[in-house]
């Protein structure tokens, strides 16, 4: 029975990959994509709960595992994607009304997502780094077409930055990997590529190699993470992107490549010890932090906020694995959470006014609260979610994070960290209301699309919304699962 909960999240987007390929986008399958989102979610939960009680399970001749972290991962996985699927169909239509898209867009773009959401539950239950790089190279694949899905320069420029620097990153990384590999054939047990037999017989590995090794994938797997310096694809990619392809890529992508960094970091404190790689991502959470709040200061186009905005919270779970406590590390992973329902909320959101107002300038939005109160409203509290007030998670594992950072020796970093987030804080907050506030502008283009918001893409958004804030005053059911993963990550499991 595990076994299937195990092939369920990547085989039925898959099966909706084919449906689509077959029979294309209509009435009959328009849903068919939300479906499987809603189906890789229920198999997360029950996988979640069988690992919580019976512990970590291998399949497919052991190139799959599932343990309490994966299976956190796969809940935020199919969380996310049912939130953005739901809001798909809504989308599609008013581009196809608009005259940007049409049925054969549609399908392609339904196509994509699927494949999409297999390849990333294939990479958090890859039971060896060398598959799950195989995964992440395969989102980077099918996310490319929807990026440039829109085919204006912008977009196709966009694109194919992306493509060019994830693909960098991801050639690091698989220089690491091989790195890694020489030096665990070194060793009197040698392990291979998998992830737990490498975390068990670390202290024998070249200290010279691994060093190297991760250096490379912490890079490699950082630039599909949209740390620094290996960032610049990350704001052009995320605003160019159908908003529910946005909403995916912020809101999940760039947490399971955090989840590679995570444990990869396992494998370096074994190894090396934990000063190591905790040098390593501070130096890159730092860098990140100050990029994000030195570009969001001065930013004019709403989306490419939303993108920076990013990059300072993948900055923010680079300190949390950095201070590496228990503590830290469960924070690390309800910040994925917090993060990941948040941001899918205000990109939703933030597709919509693109669609009816038909500029991403924040100066050429005015008045949302006006003419769009339930759109304002979500975008309102999307930001005070992001900016981590209670009683939304975002507050809870920043909280973590801080006290961990303080606690781990790391309060000089902590401290600065906390000044960048303050300045980050002011200048959402900022730029938000002047588009929230104020008197509506008048001019062609502002009524692209019908002022009112579908009822399904209103459920998804104010049902993200208090997900986040349901998870900031108790993790519930999660917080057993969240322990373990925390173990994991920390050495004590």
């Amino acid at each position: 029975m595990i076994t299937l909960l195990m092939l369920v999240p990547i085989a039925v987007p898959a099966l909706a990959a084919a449906i689509y390929a077959v029979v294309r986008w209509r009435p009959a399958t328009v849903w068919v994509s939300a479906a499987s989102s809603a189906v890789v979610l229920a198999a997360a939960i029950a996988l979640a709960t069988n690992v919580a009680q019976r512990g970590p399970h291998t399949a497919v001749a052991g190139l799959l595992r599932a343990d309490a972290l994966s299976a956190f991962m796969l809940i935020v996985i199919g969380a996310i994607a049912l939130l953005a699927t739901a809001a798909t169909p809504a989308h599609l239509r008013a581009e196809i009304l608009a005259g940007r898209a049409d049925q054969r867009t549609a399908s392609r773009h339904s196509l994509l997502v699927q494949l999409f959401l297999a390849a990333m539950a294939l990479a958090v239950l890859a039971a060896n780094i060398g598959l799950l790089w195989i995964a992440v190279e395969g989102t980077t694949i099918a996310t490319a077409f929807l990026v440039g899905q829109r085919r204006t320069r912008s977009a196709i420029e966009a694109a194919w930055k992306y493509v060019v620097i994830c693909s960098t990153g991801i050639a690091l990384a698989l220089l690491g990997i091989i790195l890694l590999n020489y030096a665990s054939q070194h060793t009197p047990a040698p392990a291979g590529l998998d992830w737990t037999g490498l975390a068990s017989s670390a202290g024998s590995l070249d200290p010279a190699v691994t060093r190297i090794a991760i250096v490379l994938l912490i890079l490699g797997f950082g630039t599909k993470a949209g740390l620094a310096p290996m960032h610049a694809w990350l704001p052009d990619a995320h605003s160019q992107a159908p908003a529910p392809v946005s909403a995916l890529m912020s809101g999940v992508l760039l947490s399971v490549a955090f989840y590679a960094i995570l444990r990869v970091k396992v494998i370096a404190d074994a190894a090396l010890g934990i000063e190591f790689a905790r040098a390593l991502l501070v130096v890159i959470a730092l860098a990140s932090l100050a990029l994000a709040a030195s570009l969001l200061l001065a930013q004019r186009d709403y989306k490419r906020m939303l993108a920076y905005s990013s990059i300072e919270h993948m900055g923010l779970l680079a300190l949390g694995a950095a201070a590496g406590s228990r503590l830290a590390i469960a924070a690390v992973l309800l910040h994925i959470a917090g993060h990941g329902l948040a941001k899918s909320v205000l990109f939703l959101g933030a597709g919509r006014v693109l669609q009816t107002t038909g500029t991403s300038r924040i100066d050429g939005v005015r008045g949302l609260a006006a003419r769009q109160p339930l759109v304002a409203g979500c975008l309102g509290f999307g930001v005070l979610a992001l900016i981590g007030l209670p009683p939304f998670s975002l507050f809870a594992s920043e909280l973590g994070i801080a006290r961990a950072g303080f606690a781990t020796g790391l309060g000089w970093a902590t401290a600065a960290a906390l000044v960048l987030v303050v300045v980050i804080a002011a200048a959402l907050v900022t730029h938000t209301s002047r588009m929230l506030l104020g008197t509506p502008p008048d001019g062609p283009g502002t009524a692209s699309a019908p002022l009112h918001m579908p009822a399904v893409t209103a459920t998804a958004l104010v049902a993200g919304l208090l997900a986040s804030a349901a998870l900031g005053l108790t993790a519930g059911p999660l917080q057993p699962l969240l322990h373990l993963a925390a173990d994991i990550l920390a050495g004590t499991r």
